[in-house]
C-alpha cells in the first residue's frame, strides 16, 4: 500500500502519530488491493472552506473532505503482466483533514487531538469504500464500523 501523507499545515500537532498504520490497517479491513494508494492531508481551517464550498457548496471549513478517485490506475493496461501478480495501482483517493477543526472537537466530544484524527482519517476512508450518512440508517452502519475498525487497530498496536 502506498499510503501519501501531506503536512501542509499542522505538522508540529500531528506528525508523531501512525496514521499510515491506521489507514494501512482500515484499508486491509475493508478488503481493498495491496496495491491501493491514498492521500491524506492536513490543512488550515481557510484552506478547507475553500474545498468545502467548492466541492460540497457548503460555507465555512468542515472537519475532514474524501475525493474518490475511480479504482485502478488508467496509466497500466489491464491486460499486463503487473495485473497478473495485482500490482496496477488502486487509487482509491484523497483525504483532507483540517487540523484546527479537529482540535476545536475535542473540547466538544472530550477526546484527545490524537483520538479526533484518527477518527476523522477513519471517517474519510470509509467515505472512499464507499460508506456514507446521508440518512440514520447508512449513519448508524458507519459509526458503529468506526468504532469497530479504531476499536480493532488500537487492540493491535
Amino acid at each position: 500500500m502506498d499510503i501519501t501523507i501531506n503536512y501542509d499545515y499542522g505538522r508540529e500537532r500531528v506528525e508523531g502519530m501512525p496514521l499510515e498504520s491506521l489507514a494501512q490497517f482500515i484499508i486491509a479491513a475493508e478488503g481493498k488491493p495491496a496495491s491501493t494508494e491514498v492521500s491524506i492531508s492536513f490543512v488550515d481551517d481557510d484552506r478547507i472552506a475553500e474545498l468545502n464550498e467548492a466541492y460540497r457548496g457548503k460555507v465555512g471549513p468542515t472537519d475532514v473532505l474524501s475525493f474518490e478517485c475511480d479504482g485502478y490506475d488508467d496509466d497500466f493496461s489491464v491486460n499486463n503482466e503487473a495485473d497478473q501478480v495485482g500490482e496496477i495501482p488502486y487509487e482509491l483517493g484523497d483525504i483532507v483533514v483540517a487540523v484546527d477543526v479537529a482540535e476545536r472537537q475535542t473540547a466538544l466530544f472530550g477526546t484527545t487531538l490524537a483520538e479526533e484524527i484518527e477518527l476523522l482519517v477513519c471517517h474519510g476512508l470509509l467515505h472512499l469504500c464507499g460508506y456514507d450518512h446521508m440518512v440514520e440508517e447508512e449513519a448508524q452502519v458507519m459509526e458503529a464500523r468506526e468504532d469497530e475498525l479504531l476499536a480493532a487497530w488500537r487492540n493491535s498496536l
